[in-house]
């Protein structure tokens, strides 16, 4: 199984793929789509598409790993970052790719088995999980891989077998 993670934003996209195979991780590709402040916030929605897409075209993948969005402070960063993951969603739609949503505290919970665990050691873990000789940076990157590995201990789960073979999404 092929598995996108995607840590959504607009300065910043992170992504990464990941096969999934007899429960182990091989790291296919992994990085950023950087957009620029300077540029028209449309543009930016459009970089991020543009790159996506090219993403989902080279990769195929079986499954997207989206982070559930939630904001506690800034009203206006989190209407972008809902634009900018509304366009993430529709480029998914549009290759035909399954998507699955999960909050923090799963991620937290499936990489290192702790729901409260601090952000350098969920870091940690995706780098030994995927055996990385270091952790790839920016931490949107970090935060991909680990949507991926996340996505990759539900679907093993029985529960998530039976979701996934009637093609049931949550």
């Amino acid at each position: 199984m092929v598995i996108l993670g995607i840590d959504p934003g607009y300065a910043i996209v992170g992504y990464g793929v990941l096969r999934l195979q007899n429960s182990r991780y091989q790291p296919l590709e992994h990085g950023a789509i950087v957009t620029q402040a300077k540029e028209a916030f449309s543009r930016r929605l459009e970089i991020i598409w543009e790159a996506l897409t090219s993403v989902l075209r080279q990769w195929k993948p079986d499954a997207v790993s989206i982070e559930k969005l939630y904001f506690q402070n800034n009203k206006t960063t989190a209407i972008q970052v809902a634009e900018a993951r509304g366009v993430i969603l529709l480029a998914v739609q549009q290759a035909g790719v399954p998507v699955y949503e999960y909050t923090p505290l799963q991620v937290k919970q499936a990489v290192t088995g702790y729901g409260q665990a601090k952000k350098p050691q969920v870091m940690e873990m995706t780098r030994r999980l995927l055996c990385l000789k270091q952790m790839p940076k920016p931490d949107d990157t970090a935060d991909a891989l680990a949507m991926a590995i996340c996505h990759g201990q539900a679907c093993g789960t029985a529960m998530r077998q039976q979701l996934l073979t009637k093609g049931i999404k949550k």
